[in-house]
């Protein structure tokens, strides 16, 4: 860890930014002015005015989406339950995005990633928490894999940021990666669950430890949260239809 003091940004005007994928870690905003602002992602642990806001956030969203609560079972029938809702989502996104025309599905909406891209990232996510830390593959990604910003070598994973598959090439290697999910979740077994999965000595994410349970929540997460962006920007797009 660097021993130079964090950054201290003042009097700074965000007025109309979009600040995509940034890291708030530990960060302290004090004094701010959120009116009208927007916030969505990883809200673990986050402090607004000396109130813990996660469980208030996750009471709402649990509210007007009670099948949400299945992402944060801890035994193998609930997990798996939370899998088959996901699965079923997205089946059903799957097929509002077919009856599009598909050069649509290659647009990206606000600036977001296109409903190409977002499958693209979910087979980089089973990649990493399912292929590389519960399965201990050494070399788990597919080159059409997509990752945030964050990854600033991508090639040194195999992955080619610059391939442009097509809808029907992504969804095949989608399909196999949901079962090899599908088959992770019908053979596990409580004892499996609080098994340690330690990283590959190989280059990649993520490069910690983690118990098996943890992986698979993730998993479910970023199946849910990319299917509710799925659906906002498609929304967008059949407008676009006409």
């Amino acid at each position: 860890m660097s021993s130079e003091p964090p950054p201290r940004l003042e009097d700074l005007n965000f007025v109309g930014a979009r600040l995509h994928s940034p890291d708030f870690e530990e960060a302290r905003i004090t004094d701010g002015n959120f009116a009208g602002a927007e916030i969505s992602g990883s809200i673990e642990g986050l402090r607004i005015n000396g109130v813990d806001v996660e469980p208030l956030i996750r009471a709402e969203l649990e509210r007007r989406s009670p099948e949400r609560a299945q992402l944060r079972a801890t035994d193998p029938p609930g997990l798996a339950g939370g899998w088959a809702i996901v699965r079923s989502r997205w089946e059903a996104t799957m097929a509002r995005a077919q009856a599009l025309p598909p050069e649509l599905l290659h647009e990206r909406v606000d600036f977001e990633w296109s409903f190409v891209e977002t499958l693209q990232h979910l087979i980089f996510a089973t990649d990493c928490w399912l292929r590389r830390m519960v399965l201990q593959m050494p070399h788990p990604y597919h080159p059409w894999g997509l990752a945030g910003a964050w990854l600033s070598d991508p090639a040194s994973l195999g992955v080619d940021r610059e391939a442009h598959p097509s809808l029907k090439q992504v969804v095949r290697v989608r399909r196999q990666r949901q079962a090899e999910v599908a088959q992770t979740f019908a053979n596990l077994t409580a004892d499996q669950l609080d098994r340690i999965c330690t990283p590959p000595d190989t280059a990649g994410h993520p490069n910690r430890a983690e118990p098996v349970r943890h992986c698979l929540q993730v998993i479910l997460n970023e199946e849910w949260l990319h299917n509710e962006y799925a659906e906002r920007d498609l929304g967008v797009l059949e407008s676009h239809s006409g």
